[in-house]
């Protein structure tokens, strides 16, 4: 099976244990649909080798990049940088050009600073305007920080050296429930295949529809020709609004 699109392995206990809401996730699913990389899987894990190791094997299973959020600090529960190693089947090894910039940065050093150095072997560096510290990365593998706001920043200088396909969206919003509207959407997904029809009800009273249709594709014509073949199947009075 081919290798395409993206998958993510969050790790840290703080997250499964409720410490800390996980922002690093959203925000990659986000981005990555802006871009037009189709996201495969998100997976959370502990801090624990064997669990990355596994979750990260996963990943690169199905998946032409993968991306991990935390892990790679200079504490004894960053294992992310071991467990990326053993997954690939790599030895860990210390980078001299970040032994270099980690001594540019400190006037003592110390072995836990150091750890910043350690990657997988084969890994690179990529240089990041407005700080010192680069993204580690290693065969479309790429291990980010798992603070939000360097993660946000760190992933932007990757996703700018990444090709993707913008995805076209439309939006239906209907007052009718699902039930009512399965026939028109099963006949377009089935005469559609290539346009990805989504369904998705709501229960709230305050709202004023009661589903909410999304027609998706690579390209704008077929998303416009579903969409037109939908609402043509509905009655105008179900429709409230489209985006």
């Amino acid at each position: 099976m081919e290798r395409t699109g993206a998958a993510a392995v969050i790790i840290g206990n703080e997250v499964l244990t409720a410490k800390v809401v996980d922002a690093n996730g959203p925000h990659l699913i986000r981005r990555l649909r802006e871009v037009g990389i189709p996201l495969r899987s998100v997976e959370i894990v502990l801090d624990d080798v064997d669990a990355i190791v596994d979750a990260v094997a996963r990943a690169r299973s199905r998946a032409a990049y993968v991306f991990t959020s935390g892990g790679i600090g200079p504490t004894h529960d960053d294992v992310t940088v071991r467990a990326v190693a053993l997954a690939m089947g790599r030895k860990v090894v210390r980078l001299p050009e970040m032994v270099e910039l980690i001594r540019n940065r400190s006037d003592h050093m110390t072995e836990e600073a150091l750890r910043l150095a350690d990657a997988p072997e084969g890994a690179v560096l990529l240089p990041l305007q407005g700080t010192w510290f680069p993204v580690l990365t290693v065969d479309n593998i790429f291990l980010l920080p798992g603070v939000p706001q360097l993660f946000k920043f760190q992933l932007e200088a990757v996703l700018e050296r990444l090709r993707g396909r913008p995805v076209h969206l439309r939006c239906l919003y209907v007052r009718l429930g699902e039930s009512a509207i399965a026939a028109i959407l099963d006949r377009v997904a089935l005469d559609m295949p290539h346009v990805a029809i989504g369904s998705y009800p709501v229960f709230d009273a305050t709202l004023d529809y009661r589903v909410k249709v999304t027609i998706e594709s690579a390209e704008p014509t077929p998303v416009e020709d579903a969409l037109a073949r939908i609402r043509g199947g509905l009655p105008a009075d179900a429709i409230v609004r489209q985006e």
